[in-house]
């Protein structure tokens, strides 16, 4: 009766051993990589997907904004009136606008220099001849037209060409992406995917479907969540197009971060589960031997 009840125990045992090697076995597997399903993007699409676009919201002036801002007519004279004087600055032209640059000014230099006009906290900027303009809250386009009508309207130039250029426009791009950084916003409807392609791409291990963009208005910081494993979510969210200083950040995803708690001595490191699997299933082996005697 003795040996009947013993062996009993020991084959339960034997089985509750077992039992901890297969969990031990499947948490070891889910700490090794991601699932397609977290790493594709766009998911709910076809061929005959269509979405609707959030409304785009171009890049606009703000205080502290840099901007270049060149007049062009027939007389280069007349065009100096309006262009500020040239400088060396550390703040690059634009490569659109680095022979216009010389063209309206007159100049022929080898260095690359620019004028640029600041935003004010007001919104404004002291403008030759025109004097103080209000611009904040304008596009390009709409600041280039505004200063074309004004030089036409008090009867200075008939014919100018007005071009405008944000200079130190960008947004940060931190987290798990293959290049964090800094990037220059290059067009005037510039996206959170626009931001991560140039970025390299989101790692493996970064969470597609809880990218964060947070945005400076009004004096507080908004946090808009993106998930990117969805056309529909990412294009409809109000961080889809980005402002200049956006944060977009990445977030690891949680084997990343659980991997990296306390320099890896912890229960969710890969190389542990590893090790306590082999230790168990030699105690287990060992076990079964006995309990078949």
């Amino acid at each position: 009766m003795y040996r009947k009840m013993t062996l009993i125990m020991r084959k339960h045992t034997a089985k509750r051993l077992f039992g901890a090697i297969a969990i031990c076995a499947a948490l070891a597997g889910t700490t090794g990589c991601n699932t397609p399903k977290n790493v594709t993007y766009f998911q709910d699409t076809t061929p005959e997907t269509v979405i609707n676009l959030a409304q785009a919201q171009p890049i606009v002036a703000r205080p502290g904004d840099k901007l270049v801002i060149l007049v062009n007519t027939k007389d280069a004279a007349v065009s100096s009136l309006f262009n500020l004087p040239m400088y060396a600055s550390r703040i690059d032209v634009p490569s659109s606008l680095a022979g216009q640059v010389t063209q309206a000014n007159n100049v022929a230099t080898g260095t690359q220099e620019t004028a640029t006009y600041t935003v004010s906290p007001a919104g404004d900027i002291d403008f030759p001849v025109l004097g103080k303009l209000k611009v904040g809250g304008m596009t390009r386009q709409e600041i280039a037209g505004y200063i074309k009508g004004e030089l036409a309207g008090r009867d200075l130039v008939k014919d100018a060409t007005v071009t405008v250029e944000f200079v130190n426009t960008g947004v940060n791009v931190l987290g798990m992406v293959r290049t964090p950084g800094r990037y220059e916003i290059n067009r005037d409807q510039f996206t959170v995917t626009d931001a991560l392609a140039l970025a390299g791409d989101v790692a493996l291990n970064g969470m597609r479907e809880n990218v964060k963009v947070i945005r400076r208005e009004n004096g507080v910081a908004k946090t808009y969540v993106i998930d990117l494993t969805s056309a529909e979510k990412t294009m409809n969210s109000p961080g889809y197009f980005l402002r200049q200083d956006d944060i977009v950040y990445v977030e690891p995803n949680e084997i990343t971060k659980r991997s990296t708690i306390a320099n890896g001595n912890n229960a969710t490191n890969v190389s542990f589960w590893i090790s306590l699997a082999s230790l168990l299933t030699t105690v287990a082996t060992t076990i079964g031997v006995f309990v078949n005697k």
